[in-house]
């Protein structure tokens, strides 16, 4: 007779689990300008660099920050966009981001 285990085996249901707790669970918010679904990436779980779409700054590797898509059918991967959390809660009370050249002039 073998001895009885008493720690349960992992299985794949768990792994995945535990990979959605690291992640984030993608929830839906609505906004002015639609459904998104949106998903927080840990610290740990970012390792490239991203540009925020509402700041135009670097989202470093490292930093915990967030995913948006369109909610709807018509989305797909190349829509996620990576923001800053304070960004994204901030982007209703924030004009539209412009974009300037370098020789473009600062004011005015």
């Amino acid at each position: 007779m073998s001895p009885r285990r008493n720690r349960p085996r992992r299985d794949e249901t768990t792994r995945l689990d535990s990979d959605r707790a690291r992640e984030g669970a993608p929830t839906v918010q609505q906004w002015r300008d639609g459904d998104w679904q949106v998903r927080g990436i840990s610290g740990g779980a970012s390792v490239k660099t991203y540009r925020c779409p509402g700041c135009d700054q670097e989202i470093r590797p490292g930093v915990p920050h967030l995913v948006a898509w369109p909610a709807d059918e018509r989305g797909d991967l190349t829509d996620r966009r990576h923001w800053h959390s304070g960004c994204w809660g901030a982007r209703d009370r924030r004009g539209p981001n412009l974009q300037r050249g370098r020789g473009a002039p600062r004011y005015g």
